[in-house]
């Protein structure tokens, strides 16, 4: 097997697991990249080179950019920065401030809940627990 060929192969299947991922079927990734859902079955069995206009549609219907898209391939996994970057990409800079103040909180609420976890069963909320 040529690596071209193998490397179409690994695409396509990172190409089902951003699908997956996503909660998406192949008819509703093709609906929102508008391409045919014969082309997201193709991709996905790795059986042609995809066009540059091919990719940039596929990445319209996942709502990535294509450099998220290639980083994720390349590195094997989805890159959450890179996600956080192109879903932020277009928003309004109340929206950039509203997303990283929920963000925080969220962290601190997790950093408390780990606290607490680690003080063990006995001790919650600082009070003693009968157990």
């Amino acid at each position: 097997m040529s690596d071209s060929i193998s490397r179409g192969e690994d695409f396509g299947r990172h190409v089902r697991s951003l699908r997956k991922a996503r909660g998406l079927t192949q008819e509703a990734l093709a609906h929102r990249s508008e391409l045919s859902a014969d082309t997201i079955r193709r991709l996905e069995r790795g059986s042609f080179s995809p066009s540059l206009d091919t990719l940039i549609k596929l990445c319209k219907g996942f709502d990535l950019e294509i450099s998220t898209l290639f980083l994720s391939f390349e590195l094997g996994e989805a890159q959450p920065s890179s996600e956080l970057h192109d879903l932020l990409s277009g928003q309004a800079p109340e929206v950039h401030g509203l997303v990283l103040s929920i963000i925080r909180h969220v962290l601190a609420h997790l950093e408390a809940m780990k606290a607490e976890l680690r003080a063990g069963p006995s001790r919650r909320n600082g009070k003693d627990v009968a157990c």
